[in-house]
């Protein structure tokens, strides 16, 4: 019987699932389940990697490493044990006469110019090689990943904020990043002794009012450009202008483009956010959830120049956004190479990651008007007719939330009632779901089969929440979860499994199955009166006092 049932998690659950495991005789056991059930490719990837990785660790064989039998990240993490470049040189020679692949042998080469640069002896600065010398077969060579407008020992100053608007208000995103931009350059100013700039960029029909809110909101200076053609988003005029507004000559700036860029990861932001990057030929950190500026070190050759060498780079923007593997967070930095350049430094932000400030009516700054022709041929696409949906479910404004995940499957409309039950209990509660429910095959009849839509899934893909109360009912907790509510004031975590990754960011754990906690839970408030042992998160789970 395997430790745990793979069909019961989703792909990214599965990995915060299988982080305890490390008998290869259990995970042998989760794979056959998996193979013998759903055979989902990615889940068996992540248990045979982990298998891999356990039965290394138990070989007492020793000798000269083989990459024909190493996967491109197994032999990554076996070059950090190899330290000269004999030993690597001929690892790379079998690499080439055995799969020759690209990215391995990359790998190898990093690896040799880092122990040479460790060496001390002196390198010469990387030399960058004309698209003609590095591509001598090729009739039409071009650049790799090289934008025509690149620009070289450029200035940089200010953060921008496209603040996307809708039925003629500034959406809440947009108003957070505003508060956040403000927080991050007032820091910023201080510890530069700088006075860079927050501007608020704003596009659309009628929006000269909506540029002066976002004065209010925390802008030095808001530019705007109206149209009544662009009442709804148009994402070629939209890109068109931002890019022209952050390149073009004006009287309130003397820079060549911004330092810093954010946009709202909303649907059209996302598709805004990705083609302004492009258009000023840097990169886009996507849905992001917390951002800092601080210095960084990196040794990476392609960025320092030189192999074995440290390089500081000041005034990064570190742009937090979860992890693929469900695990944690990674940190996206956008850093120039020693020949090219990247800015503006630009996140895409997921919509209630930070609080939005409150309007500062007293608040004083620039609103400044775009002047420039829009070009015909921006406008060749057209919205002939739209319908508008209903505004469906928002969970961001109740003071109570309370979340249904995986855990109902023994009896999933009897979950659901109990999660309605328990919402309906409070003054101003709803019930929002995990992914698990919406994306699973479960069984709803028809009365709470409204409570499992989409519109209620709460997580990185869902709605951000940050209730008084935050009740998660059978919710294991992967990072995606973690990043809609984990700002909520009081989290209370419900699971069966001591272990559940949710207890480590609860306030209060209860481990029980929810289809008995739920009805105590449900007597108590309309009782007053609560019978249940719980255990404060953190807690010696040893010792009854703290039941």
């Amino acid at each position: 019987m395997p430790p745990i049932d793979p069909s019961e998690h989703t792909i990214a659950e599965l990995g915060p699932a299988l982080k305890d495991i490390e008998d290869v005789t259990a995970l042998e056991a989760i794979l056959k389940a998996e193979q013998d059930g759903e055979d989902r490719k990615g889940a068996v990837t992540l248990i045979e990697s982990r298998i891999e990785k356990f039965s290394a660790d138990e070989s007492d064989e020793s000798g000269p490493i083989d990459p024909g039998d190493c996967s491109v990240a197994e032999l990554g993490n076996a070059l950090q044990d190899l330290d000269t470049e004999s030993e690597l040189e001929t690892l790379l020679e079998a690499e080439r006469s055995g799969e020759d692949r690209d990215s391995a042998i990359r790998l190898i080469e990093n690896r040799i110019d880092s122990v040479a640069g460790s060496d001390g002896d002196e390198h010469e600065t990387t030399t960058e090689q004309s698209p003609e010398e590095k591509h001598p077969d090729l009739d039409h060579p071009t650049a790799d990943k090289r934008h025509v407008r690149a620009l070289e020992e450029g200035t940089y100053r200010d953060m921008w904020v496209y603040c996307e608007t809708q039925a003629g208000q500034l959406i809440d995103v947009s108003k957070e990043m505003l508060g956040k931009a403000r927080e991050l350059m007032d820091a910023y100013n201080e510890a530069h002794d700088a006075d860079e700039r927050v501007i608020a960029v704003v596009i659309g029909d009628s929006v000269e009012g909506l540029a002066e809110a976002a004065i209010g909101y925390g802008a030095d200076v808001a530019l705007y450009y109206e149209d009544d053609r662009l009442e709804r988003f148009r994402h070629k005029p939209y890109t068109e202008l931002f890019a022209e507004m952050a390149r073009s000559d004006a009287s309130f700036r003397s820079y060549d483009e911004p330092r810093y860029t954010l946009f709202p990861a909303t649907n059209n932001g996302r598709d805004l956010s990705a083609q302004v990057q492009a258009e000023l030929d840097s990169g886009l950190a996507s849905d992001c959830s917390g951002l800092y500026i601080e210095e960084t070190v990196i040794s990476n050759p392609v960025k320092t120049g030189q192999p074995g060498e440290n390089k500081t780079f000041e005034r990064v923007l570190h742009m937090k956004r979860p992890d693929f593997s469900g695990f944690e967070y990674s940190t996206i930095l956008c850093l120039d190479n020693p020949t090219r350049e990247f800015h503006p430094q630009g996140a895409s932000v997921i919509p209630g990651s930070f609080e939005a400030p409150e309007f500062d009516n007293g608040r004083t700054g620039t609103v400044i008007e775009h002047e420039t022709e829009l070009d015909e041929d921006w406008l060749r696409v057209d919205v002939t007719d739209h319908e508008r949906l209903d505004s469906g479910v928002d969970l961001t404004t109740n003071d109570v939330v309370v979340a249904l995940g995986r855990g109902i499957g023994d009896n999933p409309t009897r979950g659901m009632e109990l999660g309605v039950e328990l919402a309906d209990a409070f003054d101003d509660a709803d019930v929002g779901v995990s992914r698990g429910i919406v994306t699973g095959s479960y069984d709803f009849e028809g009365h709470v089969e409204e409570y499992t839509q989409e519109e209620r899934q709460i997580g990185e893909t869902g709605q951000v929440v940050a209730p008084e109360l935050y009740i998660a009912a059978g919710i294991s907790g992967a990072i995606q979860h973690k990043v809609g509510m984990d700002e909520s004031e009081t989290i209370v975590a419900i699971n069966t499994d001591p272990e559940a990754r949710i207890r480590d960011f609860s306030d209060y754990f209860i481990e029980g199955d929810l289809f008995e906690v739920l009805p105590q839970l449900i007597s108590a408030l309309n009782t007053g009166e609560l019978d249940l042992k719980a255990r404060a998160d953190g807690g010696d789970t040893e010792d009854d006092s703290n039941e």
